[in-house]
């Protein structure tokens, strides 16, 4: 059994884990370099925060937003 938890450990740490630690040690280097995945995430929730504020503002402007407090059954 032990042989088994110790798989799930070299998996993790030694596969999984190895780009994150080439990260690790490219923060030395260069912090933008190291912190491009973060940057790249932000770009696109910005991304998406903007087009769902579009598309609310589109429903919006035609009335066809259901804004009634008994839309849903529960509400009753």
């Amino acid at each position: 059994m032990t042989a088994f938890f110790e798989g799930i450990q070299y998996l993790f740490v030694n596969i999984l884990f190895a780009p994150l630690d080439l990260l690790r040690r490219f923060e030395l280097v260069s912090w933008f370099g190291a912190n491009t995945i973060n940057w790249i995430f932000m770009i696109i929730c910005s991304c998406a925060i903007v087009y769902w504020i579009k598309q609310l503002r589109i429903f919006d402007d035609a009335g066809t937003e259901n804004q009634d407090t008994t839309a849903h059954s529960f509400l009753k």
